[in-house]
């Protein structure tokens, strides 16, 4: 039987989840015993658009990321977002909330004009994604884990607790208790809450863990901490990963 043939693709992004594969070193050679890496701008020069399983990082920001997208879903029977840009926007979503014209001149000057741009977007926003590997970058042991479980037919689930279990797991202060407003209690879990255990509050690059977590961490940040929901989402702009109506 062929091995199944694997792609990664980079739309607007620093392509660090690309590079995230590329740091996995020895897992990677057992990964390349078992599948084929048929497209990988990061990793190859060979091309092919024969894919079982697409992976994309970098967020939707550009009509030529429209037609890029679309002819990865096209191309491949499954498609995955990897990383913050890919599953909530990410932190290109920054410039959702300034003027197009402005942010288009402050980065590419008098020439603005030859560069469209459209908002930063999910790629949900535009075609079917089959699954999502969050972060920023993803957790690169969560994308050999993804692999394995597809080459063997399992169900890969991320984890459905926040990041306050894994840091209460490692015993950390929590930061709410130093003053420090921390998206921990809402963000998804799986990143061995690296921010919190070395003194950085969590930004929610994981995105929301779910809507019932949202609702139950703003009674009890309102109740133990006098800290009000509206404070904490506003810092959930930062990688674009609550876009509902109640963005202050």
């Amino acid at each position: 039987m062929s091995k199944p043939k694997i792609a990664i693709f980079s739309l607007t992004s620093c392509e660090g989840c690309s590079l995230a594969i590329l740091e996995l070193e020895d897992q990677l050679l057992d990964i390349l015993g078992a599948v084929d890496i048929v497209n990988f701008r990061e990793g190859m020069t060979e091309r092919s658009w024969d894919i079982d399983i697409g992976f994309v990082d970098g967020a939707v920001s550009t009509p030529t990321d429209i037609e890029e997208v679309e002819h990865f879903r096209q191309s491949s029977k499954m498609l995955v977002a990897i990383g913050a840009c890919a599953c909530t926007g990410g932190i290109n979503t920054l410039k959702n909330y300034q003027d197009e014209t402005d942010c288009r001149r402050y980065v590419y000057g008098e020439k603005f004009e030859w560069f469209p741009t459209i908002p930063a977007q999910p790629l949900s926003n535009f075609v079917k994604v089959d699954a999502e590997l969050p972060g920023c970058p993803m957790v690169k042991e969560e994308f050999l884990e993804f692999v394995k479980c597809a080459l063997a037919g399992k169900q890969f689930r991320l984890p459905e607790n926040a990041v306050c279990v894994e840091c209460k797991k490692k015993d950390n202060l929590c930061l709410y208790e130093k003053g420090i407003i921390c998206l921990g209690p809402v963000t998804r879990a799986g990143c061995a809450a690296i921010c919190p255990s070395y003194g950085s509050k969590c930004e929610g690059c994981r995105g929301l863990v779910s809507d019932e977590a949202l609702a139950a961490a703003g009674v009890n940040l309102r109740e133990q901490y006098d800290v009000a929901l509206e404070d904490v989402l506003a810092d959930f702009r930062l990688f674009g990963a609550y876009q509902g109506s109640e963005l202050p």
